[in-house]
Order: C-alpha cells, then sequence, then structure tokens
C-alpha cells in the first residue's frame, strides 16, 4: 500500500457538531494554502476557528521539514471531518421525566502538499 504524500495535522475530539464544519470546509478543499487562510480569517463560524488553526499546524509542519518550501507553493490536498464520540447529558423535563442531551464532537484531518509537485 502506497503512502500519502504530504505534511499532516489532526484535532481530535472538537467539541463541534461535524456538519457544521463540513460546511466550512467545504469553501477550502483543493484551494492555496493562503487563500485558504484568507478564506477561514474572514468567516464568522466557529468551526473557521479551528480548520485554520490545524490548517497552519499542517502547513508548520510542511516548513519545518522542508526548509525549501514556501507558503505560496502548498495547497490544502486533502481534508477530512470525521464523527467523533458524543458527550450524553440529562436535560430536566417536567413531572420528573428527562430528555438525553447529545454533545457532538469532531475529528479534523488536514493534508497539504506543494503544489509543483502534483503539476497543478
Amino acid at each position: 500500500m502506497e503512502a500519502k504524500k504530504g505534511y499532516r495535522a489532526s484535532a481530535h475530539h472538537l467539541l463541534i457538531a461535524p456538519d457544521k464544519v463540513r460546511r466550512v470546509a467545504a469553501n477550502i478543499r483543493r484551494k492555496p494554502y493562503t487563500q485558504a487562510v484568507a478564506i477561514l480569517d474572514n468567516l464568522p463560524h466557529k468551526g473557521a476557528r479551528f480548520l485554520r488553526k490545524v490548517l497552519q499546524s499542517a502547513a508548520a509542519n510542511a516548513l519545518v521539514q522542508n526548509k525549501n518550501l514556501d507558503e505560496e507553493m502548498l495547497y490544502v490536498k486533502e481534508l477530512l471531518i470525521d464523527d467523533g464520540p458524543r458527550m450524553k447529558r440529562v436535560w430536566a423535563r417536567s413531572h420528573g421525566k428527562r430528555d438525553l442531551l447529545l454533545k457532538r464532537m469532531c475529528h479534523v484531518s488536514v493534508v497539504i502538499d506543494e503544489i509543483a509537485a502534483t503539476g497543478e
């Protein structure tokens, strides 16, 4: 099995629903790194802050591993938003009853790569 090329970063157990992060992630897939960061800086969503942190971490990993790289040479190759565990909380209701409140979490994985290496 061939290993995927690129520089990775991930964040686990983020306390935000995966669907909310996926809406933001759709805006930056396959975009250049600098453009993706600019988009995330201007979005008011909570998920944009999480994605920006993970994306910047992947870029830092790339620049540490390869000193010749520049931020302009990077693009978002792969962006995965997976379901995480769910925290279950009890929500008190009338007449001694209860409802179950599910607090959803997600895992974010980012792979960035060089533009020149893929021929794009």
